[in-house]
């Protein structure tokens, strides 16, 4: 899904730029305030993860590739679609200045694909998808939702660049990515799954709980004085 250099013009990578640059103004305000010594830690352990999905690559035609994102994974596990940005946006940012996967002047095209959509579209479908599916399974169907999304978005993008049309490459990037978000859902259900299990304190929601219950609790003894 990473786009090259040389495949989108340049006042169109700009563009695309600035709305990550927004977005990532946002999601650095969001760390400020959410992350600390306990959580840090995860997230790094999450990005490199990332790193190393995003490096089993499948060739799609036109001079793309497709992979797994991990975008909702990071977002549902800390419960901020903000997570997710920071996370595939350091990611990205590695990838494209030392390893050469994904362009330079596309990142900004690239962090809205994967971080931005893949993040904000995981995150709020499994918040809609929770009320009428079991836990595993909004989680599972919102990543695949997310992965797929965010593969479009970039055949979209590719189009407006006249790089290639845009039934093709909706053919190829969401059909491959189709195929390939099954296997991002199985894997981020058995790896939140697991630090369910393992370390349930580092899952956002179960701190929520934590907090909710300690504040009902109070309420009550106050009440009942």
């Amino acid at each position: 899904m990473h786009i090259p250099d040389g495949f989108i013009p340049l006042w169109q990578c700009a563009i695309y730029y600035v709305i990550a640059i927004i977005f990532l103004f946002f999601a650095f305000r969001w760390s400020r305030a959410n992350l600390n010594e306990r959580n840090i830690p995860l997230m790094a352990i999450l990005a490199a993860f990332i790193f190393a999905i995003m490096s089993i690559n499948i060739p799609v035609p036109f001079g793309t590739s497709g992979h797994m994102v991990g975008a909702a994974m990071v977002a549902i596990i800390f419960m901020s679609p903000w997570a997710g940005v920071i996370c595939i946006a350091l990611v990205l940012l590695v990838q494209a200045l030392f390893f050469g996967d994904g362009g330079v002047t596309t990142l900004g095209a690239n962090i809205i694909n994967m971080g931005i959509i893949g993040s904000f579209v995981g995150f709020y479908g499994w918040g809609f998808l929770k009320k009428f599916l079991p836990k595993w399974w909004s989680i599972g169907v919102a990543s695949w939702i997310a992965i797929f999304t965010a593969a479009c978005l970039a055949a979209v993008e590719l189009w407006l660049a006249g790089t290639f049309p845009l039934g093709l490459g909706l053919l190829y990037m969401g059909g491959y990515h189709a195929m390939i978000g099954v296997l991002e859902a199985i894997i981020t259900v058995i790896v939140i799954a697991s630090i369910e299990r393992v370390r349930p304190d580092l899952l956002a929601w179960n701190r929520q709980k934590l907090v909710d219950d300690s504040e009902s609790k109070s309420t009550q003894e106050i009440v009942s004085k």
